[in-house]
């Protein structure tokens, strides 16, 4: 079985692609489930004062998940469509956040922190704000967000875990260690979460040429029995299922062998298949 559980449509405002062109993708390059897992509305900024194109408005979620469901219908038997959302975390919207997860029947959420307050570390027209920054403390601020995310108990897969390296901004070498125990804090608050990890490959495209999360971070969390799935954060149809090759690979050496896939917010693993 063969699966993509991120992914990213022209709703959003920075993918292309209708819903149903990523799902005859899906079935013409052969996978078993697609998930639909587009970001949701902005919250905590005023989309006419923000960035143009960052996600749906609040006005289309309803006709999202409507088309959602009608697809997972219309494809049954030729794959397996599920029903998610690219869910932020926000410090002190955790109310408002919940009230649009509980608002619908999701097969799965994906929990992701791109915001640093008004910042959206994830998006390149904002990489001047790195400029004159401690990048050791955002590091910090970042990897704070993620275990607060954790712990609220919202959300299924912890999405593209370290994306804070995603334009290559690191702290100095000296302060690896450190690094590496946000990282393991983060990681152990998504064990105690009993959240899904995935291993985005989307990131072999960005600067930091490196998938979300590094090989020493998925090693971590084999060790600590975190289950993995799989999304290529495709923003095209074109895209879609880009690098996963490598990335089922990659789980496979380091000794996964199960990959979780969910339906109705409830998860079960599969086999982890890899070319041979």
């Amino acid at each position: 079985m063969l699966i993509d559980y991120h992914t990213h449509h022209e709703r959003c405002g920075h993918a292309v692609g209708r819903l149903e062109d990523y799902v005859t993708r899906g079935i013409e390059i052969g996978l078993s489930h697609i998930g639909l897992s587009d970001h949701m509305p902005l919250l905590h900024v005023k989309p006419e004062e923000y960035y143009p194109e960052m996600a749906m408005p609040m006005a289309e979620l309803p006709a999202y998940v409507e088309e959602c469901f009608r697809l997972k219908e219309k494809y049954k038997g030729q794959i397996e469509v599920r029903v998610g959302l690219e869910a932020d975390y926000i410090e002190g919207w955790e109310q408002e956040i919940q009230a649009i997860l509980q608002a619908y029947s999701w097969d799965y959420v994906i929990g992701s922190v791109h915001f640093l307050g008004t910042w959206d570390i994830s998006d390149f027209r904002q990489t001047h704000n790195w400029e004159g920054k401690d990048i050791f403390a955002v590091y910090e601020q970042y990897y704070e967000a993620v275990v607060k995310a954790a712990g609220t108990g919202f959300y299924d897969i912890a999405g593209h875990l370290d994306v804070i390296k995603r334009f290559a901004y690191k702290p100095d070498l000296s302060r690896q260690q450190e690094v590496e125990e946000l990282e393991n804090r983060a990681l152990r608050a998504v064990k105690q979460a009993d959240m899904v990890m995935e291993l985005n490959a989307s990131g072999l495209s960005k600067a930091c040429e490196e998938m979300f999360p590094s090989r020493r971070m998925l090693e971590e969390a084999c060790r600590l029995g975190i289950p993995l799935t799989l999304g290529s954060d495709a923003h095209d149809p074109q895209k879609l299922s880009e690098h996963l090759d490598q990335a089922r690979a990659l789980l496979h050496e380091i000794g996964f062998r199960e990959l979780a896939v969910f339906e109705g917010r409830t998860r079960r693993m599969i086999p982890l298949e890899i070319e041979r």
